[in-house]
């Protein structure tokens, strides 16, 4: 079986939970990591694409130019029909590739918030495994409308659109399932050290240690899930 790709677009991103899980079930990973320059493989070459988060906008090509790329590559991921997963910056080059304009929300997400599925999404090969309230893990300031012919799969009480599939093997979602205890704990000792947390993004530091503290271990349960069953889409198209 080819590998999946992990796609990096951010210094601030570690993988997460994503590579360890994947390996579990038995994937070979693969990992690009485009600010440092990496070239990402031939999408031919790769069984799925897992497109990774950061903190620009999708648009900030300029300053960022491995963005434009990353946005071609997820647009020929799903034209290829290679399973693709986009996460939260993922997500919204996912809905860039496919003609949406991302800009800034009217309210910034951080920490865990309260998922709200779709009917679709409860039915959905992916996102079935979560409930109505489930917490989980948001960081963004940006958001996009719904791309047309993409499913909803669920959305927060602040932003419509948190989840969404095109066709049968792509999906983004808004909210950071791959993160686990130590890198949300990274970002959130780093973002500390850098800015007011609770004027820029609405909560402390330490209330965001606390959310983690009670939420966490369910949200990597639902990550192991979530990769767990996307290799099952890799298999199947393999």
């Amino acid at each position: 079986m080819k590998p999946v790709v992990l796609v990096r677009n951010d210094t601030y991103e570690s993988f997460g939970l994503a590579a360890p899980a994947l390996a579990w079930v038995g994937v070979d990973i693969a990992t690009a990591n485009l600010p440092a320059g990496a070239e990402l493989p031939p999408i031919g070459e790769v069984g799925g694409v897992v497109m990774f988060g950061g903190t620009q906008n999708v648009d900030q090509t300029e300053h960022f130019p491995h963005l434009a790329r990353a946005r071609e590559y997820s647009r020929e991921a799903v034209d290829a029909g290679v399973p693709f997963l986009g996460i939260c910056l993922g997500c919204q080059i996912l809905a860039r590739a496919l003609g949406y304009p991302v800009s800034t929300s009217p309210v910034k997400e951080c920490g865990f918030e309260p998922l709200r599925p779709t009917a679709e999404g409860k039915e959905d090969r992916l996102l079935s495994q979560y409930t109505d309230g489930d917490m989980v893990v948001q960081w963004h300031e940006d958001t996009f409308e719904l791309p047309s012919g993409a499913a909803l799969l669920a959305s927060s009480d602040s932003v419509p659109v948190q989840a969404f599939r095109v066709g049968d093997r792509a999906w983004g979602v808004q909210f950071h399932q791959e993160v686990d205890a130590a890198e949300f704990g990274w970002w959130v000792e780093i973002a500390e050290g850098e800015i007011d947390l609770e004027a820029t993004w609405g909560k402390s530091a330490d209330r965001l240690r606390e959310e983690s503290a009670r939420h966490m271990a369910a949200n990597e349960e639902r990550g192991r899930e979530l990769f767990r069953r996307f290799a099952e889409v890799v298999r199947e198209s393999a």
